[in-house]
């Protein structure tokens, strides 16, 4: 598959004194995406957020682009991992434009280059002519595009999908999936997608498999 970008080595997550997650691998290649499925509470948010930074773990290791994120010895703090999140009420700023939300991680970027990439973003998400719109003036759809150019706007090696779709119909959740991977496919952006759906797993991602599989080093190829 190529350069190894993420590597997690034997983690544990405890909750309470209970393991969450105990011994998880996974490897992921520049540019893959990768699905994880599972039920409520198995632990697929609790992995992502070990990624990103918002939970400690206990054991293990996290490192990305040979960089170590976690690990008893290292923490880096999520604002400086390089890892983007696309969560699952897209969590837009309801006070801010199209624009201004997906520029909002660019402070260390002059006007100029803000703006270009700011530009460059919505072209991408083919919402043209919809900058200066609100949230709450877009669909469903839209507002998910929107998140996901948010995430992609610092270039990110990463980032992590919490179950993106499930306020979404059937229909319009399956054309996301599809048009999202195109996406990330343009802007060689690896991924991994935490959803309880098969068909967007299917649609979205080089390979999936369930937390128990993934555990066992077995894993779907996406036709």
């Amino acid at each position: 598959m190529g350069f190894t970008m993420l590597k997690i080595s034997d983690i544990q997550v405890v909750y309470n004194q209970t393991p969450v997650l105990d011994r998880f691998n996974l490897d992921i290649s520049a540019g893959e995406i990768v699905g994880i499925l599972g039920p409520s509470g198995c632990g697929k948010s609790t992995l992502l957020r070990a990624i990103a930074g918002f939970v400690e773990i206990a054991k293990g290791e996290i490192c990305l682009n040979n960089d170590c994120l976690a690990s008893c010895q290292c923490t880096v703090p999520p604002e400086k991992r390089g890892v983007g999140m696309v969560f699952q009420d897209n969590a837009l700023f309801p006070h801010l434009s199209v624009a201004q939300n997906i520029g909002f991680g660019l402070n260390k970027l002059n006007k100029v280059e803000r703006n270009a990439r700011v530009a460059e973003l919505i072209e991408l998400i083919q919402l043209q002519g919809m900058h200066d719109r609100y949230p709450h003036e877009l669909s469903g759809g839209q507002q998910q595009r929107v998140a996901l150019a948010r995430a992609l706007a610092p270039r990110p090696s990463l980032i992590l999908f919490d179950e993106p779709f499930s306020n979404l119909d059937t229909t319009l959740s399956e054309h996301l999936a599809v048009e999202i991977r195109q996406l990330l496919k343009q802007q060689n952006t690896a991924a991994i997608l935490v959803t309880h759906t098969f068909r967007e797993a299917q649609l979205m991602c080089d390979r999936y498999g369930t937390l128990e599989s993934c555990l066992l080093g077995e894993w779907q190829q996406a036709a």
